[in-house]
């Protein structure tokens, strides 16, 4: 794949009738000769873009040893003893897992964490991620990693070989959205087999569109 296709079909996109919204970009990624039964197969990995889209939202779930770091930079933050109150109310942590992207978390209150939130955040893929950096030390600088988690894409397969992902939105520029876009692809392929040979087909659409092919 290279970026002019990918501009190609950026052009073709943004020459469909606008909406009265902000629309994103969504890459989609049909695969081929995998079984995903295998662990060599399978893809679970956070890709990074290289321009910032859309928002992504952050939660703290810490104790007070970084309170005042958490408040400083993340979009929420919960406190150790309020965990309980989440384990209680099925509600509230439900809105919780839905309203944000990535989720913090003090390494020592782990096991508290899973307790109070994991029954929640762990059928969406959200539970507080090491390979995100998303478990964290007692003081550690959580802005460095705030700005990274906006660049972060989950590209995970689960049940069928076909992977989406939001890349942009419609107010960036062609060749940022094109360098997303690469950037994704790229580092899919140096997770899969057989590299290349497992794309089957590369998609890019709008949020109210019809899907246009790249490759």
């Amino acid at each position: 794949m290279d970026k002019k296709s990918v501009l190609k079909a950026i052009k073709e996109l943004r020459e469909l009738p606008k909406r009265n919204f902000k629309q994103s970009f969504d890459l989609t990624l049909n695969l081929k000769d995998l079984d995903i039964k295998k662990p060599e197969h399978q893809i679970n990995f956070f890709a990074q873009l290289h321009y910032p889209s859309k928002k992504r939202r952050v939660c703290a779930l810490i104790g007070p040893e970084l309170e005042p770091e958490a408040r400083g930079v993340c979009d929420k933050v919960i406190m150790q003893e309020e965990f309980v109150n989440y384990s209680k109310d099925k509600r509230g942590a439900k809105r919780l897992a839905s309203e944000f992207d990535f989720f913090i978390a003090q390494a020592n209150l782990m096991a508290q964490i899973a307790a109070s939130f994991g029954r929640f955040l762990g059928p969406k893929g959200k539970m507080p991620n090491p390979k995100a950096g998303c478990v964290v030390p007692l003081k550690a600088a959580l802005k460095p990693l705030y700005d990274k988690l906006q660049l972060m894409r989950p590209l995970v397969i689960k049940n069928s070989l076909v992977l989406h992902c939001q890349v942009a939105c419609e107010d960036m520029k062609d060749e940022e959205v094109a360098e997303n876009v690469m950037a994704v692809c790229n580092q899919l392929v140096k997770h899969l087999p057989r590299e290349q040979a497992n794309i089957r087909r590369v998609l890019l659409k709008l949020t109210m569109s019809k899907p246009v092919i790249i490759t």
